[in-house]
């Protein structure tokens, strides 16, 4: 009886095997179920993991959502983060939206800061960005402690690290090193892709500063504090913004004292971004009697973005760029 049972099991197994469907508990031991928070992490996750086994890599929130300022967790979002063996975040603030829902869902869950120890941190408050090779040192604005009217008053870390190349570079060196402790099977590929990915983006981030010395006018104002990490990359000055908090629009008061700031500096462009609209940064661009343009951030992107997508795009803001400042 007991080798009938036997030979029954190992056919089963067999059988299975056959059917492309493993042991489970073979799959289990293999598959490591990694969850990014946004698109921009999703992204480079997906360049250092690409061609190594035994790793899934999801992302959380809506490809097309952008930042995620404002976000609050849907259930799915839950079942994602009770799924996942780790998380990795994009940190310095950006996702406020996990807080303790995030413990109720994984307690167990491996978290991978992907900003942590990163030197070259911007402050909101910081208005004008020189040494765009990235060394951490910033020009700080002191007119912008006091509040002036049109410029960045926000306090606290600029979480928006992934809008500059030279940034997403360390970030891919953070990520690959954090998988690679956390699953050594797969931590040369993942120490390769990432040392070609990080070459890419710093080469990305060279021709941006190239382009950033010729422009005829580097003074600018954006939509709210996303390129600011861009503007050190290009050695732009960042003047003015338009939303104090991203998707706030400002008042009529507060248009009359970026328009009249665009004068005072005389700031060259103003930038949108496609993911909020344009209408209010049309109107000031046209009271101040300067361009208008729209650069993408890349925060947000197609479900099945080819893995040199955020390239893609930041290629396009740099013919953008020139096209809308003029060069030498």
């Amino acid at each position: 009886m007991k080798k009938t049972a036997r030979l029954f099991l190992t056919l089963v197994t067999c059988c299975g095997v056959l059917l492309g469907f493993p042991p489970e508990s073979r799959t289990a031991e293999k598959m490591l179920k990694v969850l990014t928070t946004t698109f921009p992490l999703y992204q480079i996750t997906r360049n250092i993991t690409a061609g190594a086994e035994g790793m899934e890599v999801g992302l959380m929130i809506p490809a097309q959502l952008g930042c995620p300022h404002d976000y609050a967790l849907a259930p799915q979002d839950m079942r994602k983060l009770a799924n996942a063996d780790v998380l990795i975040v994009n940190g310095l603030g950006m996702e406020e939206f996990l807080g303790a829902p995030l413990k109720k869902a994984q307690p167990g869950l491996k978290i991978i800061d992907s900003s942590s120890g990163i030197r070259q941190i911007l402050q909101y408050t910081e208005t004008e960005h020189e040494h765009p090779d990235g060394e951490g040192k910033e020009h700080h604005d002191e007119q912008a402690d006091q509040g002036k009217p049109g410029e960045h008053h926000l306090d606290g870390s600029n979480p928006h690290l992934f809008a500059s190349p030279r940034m997403v570079a360390l970030l891919a060196d953070n990520i690959a090193k954090a998988l690679a402790d956390l699953h050594p099977a797969g931590a040369a590929m993942y120490a390769a892709n990432a040392q070609a990915y990080e070459q890419q983006m710093n080469r990305l981030a060279d021709d941006l500063a190239a382009v950033g010395k010729r422009l005829k006018n580097n003074r600018i104002v954006t939509q709210h504090g996303v390129f600011d990490y861009l503007a050190r990359d290009m050695g732009l000055s960042v003047v003015a913004v338009v939303q104090a908090h991203a998707g706030q629009e400002p008042a009529a008061s507060e248009i009359l004292a970026i328009v009249a700031s665009i004068k005072d500096k005389k700031a060259g462009a103003i930038f949108t971004e496609p993911q909020y609209p344009e209408a209010v940064g049309k109107t000031i661009a046209k009271e101040a009697g300067i361009a208008a343009a729209r650069l993408d951030p890349a925060a947000n992107g197609p479900e099945q973005a080819p893995l040199d997508y955020y390239e893609q795009v930041m290629r396009t803001n740099l013919n953008i760029i020139e096209k809308t400042l003029g060069v030498h």
